[in-house]
């Protein structure tokens, strides 16, 4: 008997077909096609988000029905689901906490070495994303601003494009959490939909009002004639209860001592900090310790945490920010892959027609919400971080997650609002103030209008559709946007403010360099086929990466169905070893092809 070998394309596609899902009950549907609705419900084989103008509408009567009417056992089940989701969702809430401390002792240093009063607007742009990015925390970034203000070390106008930055590198937080769905392509293509709309909001915010704030001065003169005649005294901060829940157990890990980076921002430096004065240590406390470097003891507790070190210097400190950095990303991502699953089972079998009944909000009505819950948590971070993977589920589809996206930019404008009703004079309220006009007018220009509103909802769903094509494009994504790019800008602006004709000669030098080169690659994209070619440079590198990953699954079945052939066809013992060979030969071809074609 001769074999023929059989092509890469022929093994996955006999594989595809010996593992089709078959139901062992006939009446149990797992398809839209199969319903006489047509519609779809959590769990189907092939559930996917619908256009939402092909979804029927279901009545609040369905709705409620769904909800609430349950057998005894069916309640005990979802009060024992009820339970996990509140405990995924609590520690969930505690690796955020444990992400922006860790930031903040790993990077306060470098991001309070980034603040200064330059009157380059793109420089204080930039500086606000790279410190936002750093501190994971755009509450710290907009406070500390605000703290520089109050105390003229940083001008009002310089402040306002801080802001401004500060609103973009916000999003990276949920972005890195809609990460967590890289095992799933059609959850990881939504969820960074849902993180990325925030970005595009305030990208496309930005790229509007900073050239109006340059040449008009609006958001610095509106606050100005907003504070006449208001005088703000010291006075106690509030802290959300989101926070009082979460806080006290972040800090028995790691407290982030935000003195440091306001120092450092105001000409300080970190080994001013250093060494760590305390007269007992072995039980070091906030009383016993008369200097601490960048992780801080509990002022109402007294106590010190896990990570604080007597005896510890600079590079300490940082080495244990980044050890809870990482900590904190594996709580993040366990306790999504824990909140997705347990919903995904609370949900399973509800029709997607109740889910969008119930949670289709009029849009103005979710600013209001997001803005709300956002005022409570005291982190916009948290708000879009505990929504994204509902939209990677499919439960709250890309229309409803903008408007709650807004609404927590404006509630995020009220820890800078706080923060500056605790400081003496005025001009740390017209910063604050600039921060809340600011979201309020890009919401007025991108919202309102429909066609308008299209903009950063098809920018997002691109960027999601870029998942699909290769599941490394988040990380890319990230690098680039909130690091490569910003790097890139406050370097030209360095270069253009040192009252140097070098200096000054170079930047421009570099900046037309700049400019043809985009130019090129716009160009090379739209007319010269490079878009395409980026497409399949992506599409090949992802299917290397899977055919790596399946290739021993593939070469097992491949053996077993030989030999269960050479067993009913009589084939005889060496004639099927050398259809083994020819097995281990196809597999090795098919990863070959696909990194030549990568």
């Amino acid at each position: 008997h001769t074999m023929s070998r059989p092509s890469s394309h022929a093994v996955i596609a006999l594989r595809n077909r010996t593992h089709q899902p078959q139901s062992e009950d006939p009446k149990e549907i797992k398809s839209r096609k199969d319903r006489p609705t047509g519609s779809t419900h959590v769990g189907d084989v092939d559930f996917e988000v619908e256009d939402p103008a092909d979804i029927a509408d279901a009545s609040w009567e369905e709705v409620c029905r769904t909800c609430c009417v349950h057998s005894a056992e069916e309640w005990v089940y979802i009060f024992l689901g009820f339970c996990l989701v509140v405990f995924f969702l609590y520690f969930f809430l505690f690796g955020l906490e444990l992400l922006g401390s860790g930031a903040k002792v790993m990077g306060g240093c470098t991001a309070g070495q980034l603040f200064g009063d330059d009157t380059n607007p793109i420089a204080g742009l930039m500086v606000g994303i790279l410190a936002t990015v750093l501190l994971q925390s755009s509450s710290t970034t907009t406070s500390i601003v605000v703290a520089l203000v109050g105390a003229d070390a940083v001008s009002v106008r310089q402040g306002i494009y801080m802001i401004m930055g500060a609103n973009i590198g916000t999003s990276v937080t949920n972005t890195i959490v809609a990460i967590g769905h890289l095992g799933d392509g059609d959850q990881l293509e939504r969820a960074f939909a849902g993180a990325t709309v925030h970005d595009m909001f305030n990208f496309l915010s930005v790229a509007v009002l900073l050239p109006v704030e340059v040449i008009t001065g609006y958001l610095n003169g509106l606050t100005k004639a907003l504070v006449k005649g208001v005088d703000t005294e010291k006075g106690d901060k509030w802290e959300g209860p989101v926070k009082k829940l979460v806080s006290p157990l972040g800090k028995k890990v790691i407290i982030a001592n935000k003195k440091v980076i306001e120092a450092v921002a105001k000409g300080g430096e970190c080994a001013d900090f250093y060494p760590i004065n305390c007269t007992n240590m072995d039980k070091p406390t906030t009383k016993s310790c008369s200097k601490v470097g960048l992780i801080s003891c509990d002022k109402k507790t007294g106590d010190c945490p896990a990570f604080f070190q007597s005896e510890a210097d600079k590079n300490d400190d940082q080495t244990s920010g980044f050890v809870v950095f990482i900590i904190a990303i594996t709580i993040l991502f366990v306790c999504l892959f824990g909140l997705v699953n347990i919903l995904q089972k609370m949900l399973l079998g509800t029709s997607t027609r109740i889910i969008y009944k119930a949670t289709n909000i009029n849009g103005y009505l979710g600013i209001v919400l997001g803005a709300g819950i956002t005022m409570v948590v005291q982190s916009s971070s948290i708000t879009t971080s505990a929504l994204t993977p509902l939209v990677g589920m499919g439960v709250l589809r890309l229309e409803q997650m903008l408007p709650l996206t807004l609404g927590a930019n404006i509630g995020t404008t009220m820890t800078a609002i706080l923060a500056s009703l605790v400081t003496d004079g005025t001009n740390a309220l017209r910063v604050a103030l600039a921060h809340l006009f600011f979201n309020i007018t890009g919401i007025i220009i991108w919202y309102p209008v429909p066609w308008m509103r299209q903009w950063p909802l098809h920018a997002a769903r691109q960027l999601g559709k870029g998942t699909r094509v290769w599941r490394g494009f988040p990380l890319v994504y990230i690098g680039v946007m909130f690091f490569i790019v910003p790097l890139i800008f406050l370097g030209l602006s360095w270069l253009f403010t040192q009252d140097s004709k070098a200096f000054t000669t170079l930047g421009s030098l570099v900046t037309v360099l700049l400019f043809f080169v985009l130019a090129w690659v716009a160009y090379y994209c739209h007319f010269n086929g490079g878009k395409e070619q980026c497409y399949d440079m992506m599409t090949a590198r992802q299917a290397r990466q899977e055919a790596v990953t399946t290739l021993p699954e593939d070469m097992e079945f491949l053996k077993a169905r030989i030999a269960a052939l050479s067993e009913h066809t009589g084939l005889p013992e060496e004639d099927a070893e050398a259809g083994d060979d020819e097995v281990v030969k196809t597999a090795e071809d098919a990863v070959d092809e696909s990194v030549g074609d990568a």
